[in-house]
């Protein structure tokens, strides 16, 4: 599991000057902390976290020596700069449950048959202990045709026992959907053979 080495924030510092000098800053915070705790990461460290984990990645986080089991809970992100402003980061209580997120990653797309696959849901909210999180849900779209729909209910998650769903069941996570060009393509098709006949 990743550890992320972060430190103690001054708030006498501006996030905007913090970042010019090369951190990014952050909250730790938990039920068992006595309030949150601000800090600051450094930029390179922040960046590997930010290509290795998915908000809803469990790490730890080591502060002052003592090393915190933590979940990512989110990441200000700003595309237009591409600079992380700001990471959060909650201290997981052993066997209690705590919200998060698992992203949906689809595999094959390219296997898809005769159409075009349209992802609808991104993640997947959920509850559970610190033991059974889930930080990504592989989807194998191998084989899938034109009108097959994948749902929630079809995903590895929602047959876990240990993980509590949250988003709704039916909620569609993905689709098979006919190619825009395909009907056109008909049309043309249709008007060549009428101009042939002609």
């Amino acid at each position: 599991m990743n550890t992320l080495t972060v430190q103690k924030r001054d708030m006498a510092k501006k996030a905007k000057e913090l970042r010019r000098e090369g951190f990014v800053t952050g909250t730790l915070f938990g039920k068992e902390l006595n309030g949150s705790i601000p800090v600051v990461i450094e930029k390179k460290e922040a960046e590997r976290i930010h290509r290795e984990c998915f908000k809803g990645s469990q790490l730890f986080v080591e502060l002052e020596g003592k090393k915190y089991d933590v979940l990512l809970k989110e990441v200000d992100y700003d595309a237009m700069k591409r600079q992380i402003l700001e990471m959060d980061f909650q201290a997981l209580v052993k066997g209690e449950k705590v919200h998060s997120v698992a992203e949906i990653v689809l595999h094959n797309r390219e296997k898809v048959m005769g159409g075009v696959l349209e992802q609808m849901l991104e993640e997947v909210s959920y509850k559970a202990t610190p033991e059974h999180l889930v930080e990504r849900i592989d989807v194998d779209c191998t084989g899938l045709k034109v009108g097959d729909v994948i749902k929630v209910s079809d995903l590895e998650i929602a047959k876990n026992d240990q993980v509590e769903i949250m988003t709704h069941l039916d909620a569609v996570v993905a689709s098979v959907l006919v190619p825009h060009n395909a009907e056109p393509e008909v049309a043309e098709d249709a008007q060549d053979a009428a101009q042939a006949d002609a």
